[in-house]
């Protein structure tokens, strides 16, 4: 069986979002800069990502990717990102949790289940020996946490200070015991990955 994995970009100040994100403006004012290291430099929502990760940045790309076999991610998310359009951004099976799945549509592309212990059966079983990714929102990576599924976590720290908007840890009391593994680093952010103690 393959591992439970998941990462995630904060600002400095802790942000996972700018402020007023959500449908039809993603991660909020100033959200993209949080992902410049994704696409290889400075892109913005009206004008559209134009290149993709170089260096330490394609690095942890592809070694999160290389053994990926599902992800999960939360409706909130699925929602910001206006569907992705209709289509996976994934190449590989994406289920969406949602406490309605009766409401969603059954197009194949997404996978809609009723809360994260059962999207979880769901993705390790489609993914065999490969990884399960948790990715956003906060909430559903919070949870994942909370439940010890997650055995990786990567946090991923963009060199901006964004003052407002979601921050991944709100709330959360879980006294986590987290293991440095690897770190790499690029000028648009620190990759720190660690293993999650039991």
């Amino acid at each position: 069986m393959g591992r439970v994995i998941s990462g995630i970009t904060t600002s400095l100040d802790g942000y996972i979002t700018g402020p007023n994100d959500g449908p039809g403006r993603g991660l909020g004012e100033g959200g993209e800069r949080l992902h410049y290291w994704v696409f290889g430099g400075p892109w913005s929502y009206a004008e559209g990502p134009r290149g993709e990760a170089t260096g330490a940045d394609k690095e942890y790309l592809d070694s999160a990717m290389g053994n990926l076999g599902a992800v999960i991610g939360g409706r909130g998310t699925y929602e910001a990102a206006e569907h992705w359009g209709g289509h996976n951004p994934w190449p590989v099976p994406f289920f969406i949790v949602t406490h309605r799945p009766e409401e969603e549509p059954h197009d194949g592309e997404f996978t809609f289940v009723d809360g994260l212990d059962a999207a979880m059966e769901a993705a390790r079983a489609v993914a065999g020996d490969k990884d399960v990714q948790v990715m956003g929102g906060a909430d559903t990576i919070r949870q994942a946490l909370h439940a010890g599924y997650v055995e990786e976590f990567t946090l991923t720290i963009a060199p901006v200070v964004l003052g407002a908007g979601k921050r991944l840890f709100e709330g959360f009391t879980e006294n986590l015991h987290l293991e440095p593994v690897r770190v790499l680093q690029s000028p648009f952010a620190t990759h720190i990955t660690y293993r999650v103690a039991r």
